[in-house]
Protein backbone atom coordinates (compact mmCIF):
# COMPACT_ATOMS: atom_id res chain seq x y z
CA UNK A 1 0.00 0.00 0.00
CA UNK A 2 1.37 3.51 -0.74
CA UNK A 3 -0.77 5.32 1.50
CA UNK A 4 -2.50 7.20 -0.76
CA UNK A 5 -6.50 7.50 -0.94
CA UNK A 6 -9.05 6.34 -3.85
CA UNK A 7 -12.34 7.91 -4.70
CA UNK A 8 -14.90 7.33 -6.92
CA UNK A 9 -17.08 9.18 -7.83
CA UNK A 10 -19.15 9.39 -11.12
CA UNK A 11 -20.69 13.35 -10.64
CA UNK A 12 -18.50 15.68 -12.71
CA UNK A 13 -18.86 18.32 -10.53
CA UNK A 14 -17.88 16.55 -7.46
CA UNK A 15 -14.80 14.34 -8.83
CA UNK A 16 -13.20 18.06 -9.54
CA UNK A 17 -14.95 19.47 -6.03
CA UNK A 18 -12.81 16.21 -4.25
CA UNK A 19 -9.48 17.06 -6.55
CA UNK A 20 -9.88 20.71 -5.16
CA UNK A 21 -10.06 19.51 -2.15
CA UNK A 22 -7.09 17.01 -1.24
CA UNK A 23 -5.04 19.86 -2.86
CA UNK A 24 -6.31 21.88 -0.19
CA UNK A 25 -5.31 19.67 1.97
CA UNK A 26 -9.00 18.91 3.41
CA UNK A 27 -9.37 15.53 2.94
CA UNK A 28 -6.91 12.55 2.35
CA UNK A 29 -4.22 12.56 -0.61
CA UNK A 30 -5.20 10.23 -3.25
CA UNK A 31 -6.56 10.42 -6.65
CA UNK A 32 -9.97 9.89 -7.96
CA UNK A 33 -11.68 8.10 -10.38
CA UNK A 34 -14.51 9.05 -12.17
CA UNK A 35 -15.65 5.87 -14.07
CA UNK A 36 -19.07 3.70 -12.49
CA UNK A 37 -18.10 1.20 -9.94
CA UNK A 38 -19.16 -1.60 -11.77
CA UNK A 39 -16.34 -0.81 -14.12
CA UNK A 40 -13.48 -0.67 -11.54
CA UNK A 41 -11.31 -3.98 -11.54
CA UNK A 42 -10.29 -5.25 -7.77
CA UNK A 43 -6.51 -5.56 -8.99
CA UNK A 44 -6.60 -1.47 -9.78
CA UNK A 45 -7.66 -1.07 -5.70
CA UNK A 46 -4.73 -3.15 -3.92
CA UNK A 47 -2.37 -0.66 -4.12
CA UNK A 48 -4.46 1.75 -2.10
CA UNK A 49 -4.76 2.35 1.81
CA UNK A 50 -8.25 3.72 1.65
CA UNK A 51 -11.31 3.60 -0.97
CA UNK A 52 -14.00 5.56 -0.72
CA UNK A 53 -16.86 4.84 -3.06
CA UNK A 54 -20.02 7.12 -4.13
CA UNK A 55 -17.25 9.74 -2.85
CA UNK A 56 -19.28 12.82 -3.37
CA UNK A 57 -17.19 15.93 -2.01
CA UNK A 58 -15.18 13.40 0.30
CA UNK A 59 -17.42 13.81 3.53
CA UNK A 60 -16.22 9.98 4.95
CA UNK A 61 -12.40 10.74 4.65
CA UNK A 62 -13.10 14.05 7.05
CA UNK A 63 -15.25 12.48 9.17
CA UNK A 64 -12.97 9.47 9.60
CA UNK A 65 -10.06 12.56 10.00
CA UNK A 66 -12.38 14.25 12.58
CA UNK A 67 -12.74 11.20 14.44
CA UNK A 68 -8.51 10.44 14.85
CA UNK A 69 -8.92 7.75 12.15
CA UNK A 70 -5.27 8.19 10.44
CA UNK A 71 -4.83 8.74 6.78
CA UNK A 72 -2.34 5.84 6.80
CA UNK A 73 -4.64 3.37 8.71
CA UNK A 74 -6.42 1.02 5.95
CA UNK A 75 -10.10 1.69 5.30
CA UNK A 76 -12.99 1.80 2.62
CA UNK A 77 -16.27 3.71 3.35
CA UNK A 78 -19.46 3.66 0.65
CA UNK A 79 -22.90 4.92 0.97
CA UNK A 80 -24.36 3.31 -2.05
CA UNK A 81 -27.46 5.79 -4.06
CA UNK A 82 -30.15 5.68 -1.75
CA UNK A 83 -32.49 6.77 -4.49
CA UNK A 84 -33.84 3.32 -4.66
CA UNK A 85 -35.13 3.31 -0.91
CA UNK A 86 -36.18 6.71 -0.21
CA UNK A 87 -39.31 7.89 0.32
CA UNK A 88 -38.61 11.48 -1.96
CA UNK A 89 -37.27 8.56 -4.74
CA UNK A 90 -39.32 6.37 -6.98
CA UNK A 91 -38.89 3.50 -4.41
CA UNK A 92 -38.25 1.38 -7.38
CA UNK A 93 -35.79 -1.13 -4.91
CA UNK A 94 -33.79 -3.46 -5.85
CA UNK A 95 -34.78 -3.19 -9.60
CA UNK A 96 -33.87 0.07 -9.85
CA UNK A 97 -30.68 0.72 -11.81
CA UNK A 98 -28.89 2.59 -8.93
CA UNK A 99 -28.94 -0.14 -6.92
CA UNK A 100 -25.41 -0.59 -7.04
CA UNK A 101 -24.93 -2.62 -3.35
CA UNK A 102 -24.24 -5.80 -5.72
CA UNK A 103 -20.94 -4.15 -7.24
CA UNK A 104 -19.35 -2.53 -3.99
CA UNK A 105 -20.27 -6.31 -2.61
CA UNK A 106 -18.42 -8.16 -5.01
CA UNK A 107 -15.09 -5.35 -4.59
CA UNK A 108 -15.26 -6.35 -1.08
CA UNK A 109 -15.90 -9.93 -1.74
CA UNK A 110 -12.48 -10.15 -3.90
CA UNK A 111 -10.22 -7.21 -1.61
CA UNK A 112 -11.42 -8.28 1.79
CA UNK A 113 -10.81 -4.55 3.50
CA UNK A 114 -10.47 -4.72 7.62
CA UNK A 115 -12.97 -2.72 8.04
CA UNK A 116 -15.93 -1.25 6.21
CA UNK A 117 -17.97 1.56 7.02
CA UNK A 118 -21.06 2.82 5.09
CA UNK A 119 -24.52 4.92 5.62
CA UNK A 120 -27.80 5.13 3.54
CA UNK A 121 -31.33 6.42 4.16
CA UNK A 122 -33.56 5.02 7.34
CA UNK A 123 -36.90 3.56 7.39
CA UNK A 124 -39.49 0.70 6.24
CA UNK A 125 -38.44 0.99 2.88
CA UNK A 126 -34.49 0.74 3.52
CA UNK A 127 -34.79 -1.71 6.05
CA UNK A 128 -34.80 -5.31 3.46
CA UNK A 129 -31.46 -2.96 1.95
CA UNK A 130 -29.91 -3.23 5.09
CA UNK A 131 -30.91 -6.74 5.69
CA UNK A 132 -28.93 -7.90 2.27
CA UNK A 133 -25.84 -5.84 3.30
CA UNK A 134 -25.62 -8.01 6.78
CA UNK A 135 -26.59 -11.46 5.16
CA UNK A 136 -23.77 -10.41 2.39
CA UNK A 137 -20.70 -8.93 4.89
CA UNK A 138 -21.81 -11.67 7.05
CA UNK A 139 -21.30 -14.79 4.56
CA UNK A 140 -18.25 -13.20 4.18
CA UNK A 141 -17.15 -13.61 7.83
CA UNK A 142 -17.78 -9.56 9.09
CA UNK A 143 -18.81 -8.55 12.10
CA UNK A 144 -21.97 -6.35 10.94
CA UNK A 145 -23.65 -4.04 13.12
CA UNK A 146 -25.78 -1.15 12.22
CA UNK A 147 -27.63 1.91 13.88
CA UNK A 148 -30.61 4.73 12.96
CA UNK A 149 -30.15 7.75 14.51
CA UNK A 150 -30.60 11.21 13.39
CA UNK A 151 -28.61 14.37 12.57
CA UNK A 152 -30.47 15.93 15.55
CA UNK A 153 -28.50 13.72 17.66
CA UNK A 154 -25.44 14.95 17.38
CA UNK A 155 -27.00 18.99 17.37
CA UNK A 156 -28.09 19.37 14.19
CA UNK A 157 -30.70 21.58 13.75
CA UNK A 158 -32.94 19.44 11.55
CA UNK A 159 -33.92 15.39 11.45
CA UNK A 160 -32.11 13.90 8.24
CA UNK A 161 -32.20 10.15 9.99
CA UNK A 162 -29.69 8.22 8.34
CA UNK A 163 -28.40 4.70 8.76
CA UNK A 164 -25.16 3.78 9.61
CA UNK A 165 -23.55 0.71 9.55
CA UNK A 166 -19.98 -0.96 10.04
CA UNK A 167 -18.25 -4.46 9.11
CA UNK A 168 -15.13 -6.00 10.92
CA UNK A 169 -13.22 -8.72 10.00
CA UNK A 170 -12.11 -8.87 13.68
CA UNK A 171 -14.03 -9.97 16.45
CA UNK A 172 -12.69 -7.37 19.19
CA UNK A 173 -15.38 -5.38 20.80
CA UNK A 174 -17.75 -5.40 17.89
CA UNK A 175 -20.90 -6.34 20.49
CA UNK A 176 -20.71 -3.15 22.65
CA UNK A 177 -20.71 -1.15 19.66
CA UNK A 178 -22.95 -2.88 16.83
CA UNK A 179 -24.90 -5.83 17.92
CA UNK A 180 -26.62 -4.07 20.07
CA UNK A 181 -27.57 -1.56 17.82
CA UNK A 182 -26.77 1.26 19.80
CA UNK A 183 -24.76 4.67 20.12
CA UNK A 184 -23.15 6.70 23.00
CA UNK A 185 -26.60 7.59 25.23
CA UNK A 186 -25.42 11.22 24.90
CA UNK A 187 -25.99 10.95 21.19
CA UNK A 188 -29.02 8.77 21.40
CA UNK A 189 -32.13 10.29 20.15
CA UNK A 190 -35.76 8.89 20.08
CA UNK A 191 -36.55 8.93 16.41
CA UNK A 192 -40.68 9.40 17.02
CA UNK A 193 -40.21 12.29 19.88
CA UNK A 194 -37.32 14.01 18.56
CA UNK A 195 -36.31 13.56 22.10
CA UNK A 196 -33.06 12.44 23.61
CA UNK A 197 -32.52 9.24 25.30
CA UNK A 198 -30.89 11.20 27.91
CA UNK A 199 -30.78 13.94 29.74
CA UNK A 200 -28.94 16.61 27.64
CA UNK A 201 -26.35 19.02 29.37
CA UNK A 202 -26.10 22.85 29.05
CA UNK A 203 -22.46 22.41 27.31
CA UNK A 204 -23.77 19.12 25.09
CA UNK A 205 -24.39 19.97 21.41
CA UNK A 206 -27.95 22.17 20.46
CA UNK A 207 -29.81 23.60 18.01
CA UNK A 208 -28.07 27.04 18.66
CA UNK A 209 -24.64 25.45 20.47
CA UNK A 210 -22.48 22.81 19.26
CA UNK A 211 -20.62 22.61 15.84
CA UNK A 212 -23.96 24.50 14.15
CA UNK A 213 -23.92 27.50 17.15
CA UNK A 214 -23.16 30.03 14.30
CA UNK A 215 -25.27 28.93 11.90
CA UNK A 216 -27.50 31.60 9.84
CA UNK A 217 -30.85 31.38 10.22
CA UNK A 218 -33.37 32.10 6.74
CA UNK A 219 -36.85 33.27 6.67
CA UNK A 220 -38.21 30.90 3.90
CA UNK A 221 -42.14 31.75 2.20
CA UNK A 222 -43.14 28.82 4.20
CA UNK A 223 -43.05 31.08 7.57
CA UNK A 224 -40.28 28.34 8.80
CA UNK A 225 -36.92 28.69 9.29
CA UNK A 226 -34.09 27.30 8.30
CA UNK A 227 -30.24 26.72 8.97
CA UNK A 228 -27.60 27.48 6.49
CA UNK A 229 -23.37 27.36 6.56
CA UNK A 230 -22.86 31.15 7.72
CA UNK A 231 -22.23 33.69 5.40
CA UNK A 232 -23.15 31.72 2.43
CA UNK A 233 -26.35 31.36 0.74
CA UNK A 234 -26.34 28.05 -1.73
CA UNK A 235 -29.76 28.43 -2.75
CA UNK A 236 -29.07 31.82 -4.13
CA UNK A 237 -29.77 32.32 -8.20
CA UNK A 238 -26.87 33.73 -9.87
CA UNK A 239 -24.39 31.77 -7.62
CA UNK A 240 -21.63 29.54 -9.89
CA UNK A 241 -22.27 25.94 -10.06
CA UNK A 242 -25.11 26.51 -8.31
CA UNK A 243 -26.97 23.10 -9.76
CA UNK A 244 -23.67 21.27 -9.30
CA UNK A 245 -23.20 22.82 -5.52
CA UNK A 246 -26.78 21.61 -4.73
CA UNK A 247 -26.56 18.22 -5.41
CA UNK A 248 -23.03 17.49 -4.15
CA UNK A 249 -24.93 19.25 -1.12
CA UNK A 250 -27.69 17.02 -0.50
CA UNK A 251 -26.00 13.96 -1.35
CA UNK A 252 -22.91 14.60 1.26
CA UNK A 253 -23.50 12.85 4.29
CA UNK A 254 -23.48 14.68 7.74
CA UNK A 255 -20.04 14.66 9.15
CA UNK A 256 -20.54 15.54 12.80
CA UNK A 257 -23.45 12.37 12.27
CA UNK A 258 -20.55 10.06 10.76
CA UNK A 259 -18.12 11.05 13.36
CA UNK A 260 -20.05 9.82 16.57
CA UNK A 261 -20.59 6.59 14.47
CA UNK A 262 -17.38 5.78 13.96
CA UNK A 263 -15.68 6.79 17.45
CA UNK A 264 -18.42 4.35 18.46
CA UNK A 265 -17.50 1.77 16.30
CA UNK A 266 -13.76 2.00 15.24
CA UNK A 267 -11.67 -1.38 16.25
CA UNK A 268 -8.93 -0.44 18.83
CA UNK A 269 -5.63 -0.99 16.55
CA UNK A 270 -2.00 0.24 18.20
CA UNK A 271 -0.18 0.29 15.07
CA UNK A 272 -1.96 3.32 13.44
CA UNK A 273 -1.43 6.45 15.40
CA UNK A 274 -2.07 10.05 14.35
Amino acid sequence: MNGLAYYNEIDPFAAQWLRNLIAAGHIAPGVVDTRSIEDVSPNELKKYTQCHFFAGIGVWSVALRRSGWPDNRPVWTGSCPCQPFSAAGKSAGFSDERHLWPAFHWLISQCRPSTVYGEQVSGKSAEPWLDLVQADMEALGYAFGAVAFPSAGVGAPHIRDRAYWMADTRNAGPQRRLLGRQIPRREAIDGRTGRSGAARRADSPGPTNGFWGDADWLGCRDKKWRPVEPGTFPLADGITGRVGRLRAYGNAINAEQAKVFIEATAPVDRRYRK
